[in-house]
């Protein structure tokens, strides 16, 4: 028998990259019954998919675990109180799919600023019409939540010649050469007033739930545009479709909704002035495989007593 850790991994689907954990020692199941005995001895627990509420199942069952690797960056369905207060480290996917969150936020400012939806329609009805377009080296992005993600909305943003600022919890003490300025959580309005795009990339928490709602709108140029890659409902979309139907602001570009999927009959739909993402801006063709690669490097490490990568802060909740 291995004397390798072994895991428990909560899948709700028969993924193929479930195959790469090869000989890692290891136990697949939906929910708790399916993994039998093996709670007594497992070591730790992939939460691979599945809700939070299996995950609290055999989190519960399992007493010698000790670490728990969310496949996804985002936190809000993994963590509850018992884990929480568990001494157990809990990390995270957060870097696996950034680069491609950031080449999302590029490209929608790119279809705003040069108005590629104008270009569609005029395609479609065959029509010559010349316009106006705007250079994005002239205007100004601020980035709502500066971590993994926003570094690399920054680093894309930043070689095109943009005006880049920050909006982080803590501000950094030395200077980051992709920002122009940091702003603190309580100075939002005062950056948003001087942004012509803002992109959201924070972690959802108690702290940041609907922190883009009707005053953030009120603070934002009517000529902004808001961009969200982060969590749902960090913004209130209420507040989003009042922005949008009052011309408060000029459009969105959105990969994350408050409830998904979004139904047929949601009003988000009949914006011409919204680029709708069904939340696949980080799905590449090796998403799921990366992820993987990043869970058995991670095994690797804690196989080693190594200290792991991506070990989140459990009471801030990322």
């Amino acid at each position: 028998m291995s004397d390798q850790p072994l895991v428990l991994v909560l899948a709700t689907a028969n993924d193929p990259e479930l195959a790469m954990l090869g000989a890692t020692p290891h136990v697949i199941g939906a929910k708790r019954e399916d993994f039998g005995d093996a709670t007594a001895g497992a070591a730790a627990i992939l939460h691979w998919s599945g809700s939070r509420d299996r995950l609290r199942e055999v989190f519960l069952s399992s007493p010698q675990v000790r670490w728990i690797h969310s496949r996804n960056a985002g936190l809000d369905n993994t963590l509850f109180p018992e884990l929480v207060a568990s001494p157990a480290p809990l990390t995270n996917g957060s870097g696996v799919f950034s680069q491609s969150l950031g080449e999302f936020a590029l490209a929608a400012i790119l279809y705003f600023a040069k108005d590629i939806s104008r270009m569609l329609r005029n395609m479609r009805a065959q029509r010559w019409e010349q316009f106006d377009v705007d250079e994005i080296s002239t205007q100004t992005i601020g980035i709502v939540g500066y971590g993994d993600i926003g570094c690399a909305v920054a680093s894309r943003v930043k070689a095109m010649g943009m005006k880049v600022f920050a909006l982080k919890r803590h501000v950094p003490v030395t200077p980051d050469p992709l920002i122009d300025s940091f702003y603190a959580p309580e100075q939002l309005f005062e950056m948003l007033v001087l942004c012509d795009y803002v992109v959201v990339a924070a972690p959802l928490t108690a702290e940041t739930h609907h922190m883009i709602s009707d005053a953030a709108f009120a603070a934002m140029k009517p000529s902004a545009v808001l961009i969200n890659v982060g969590r749902g409902p960090v913004v209130d979309q209420e507040a989003l479709l009042r922005a949008l139907t009052e011309n408060k602001i000029r459009g969105a570009g959105l990969d994350v909704f408050e409830h998904e999927p979004i139904p047929a009959d949601d009003p988000i739909w009949s914006f011409d002035n919204v680029l709708v993402s069904p939340h696949t801006a980080d799905h590449t063709s090796t998403w799921l495989r990366d992820a993987m690669q990043f869970f058995i490097e991670q095994y690797g490490r804690f196989a080693k007593g190594e200290p792991l990568k991506n070990v989140v802060n459990k009471q801030l909740g990322y």
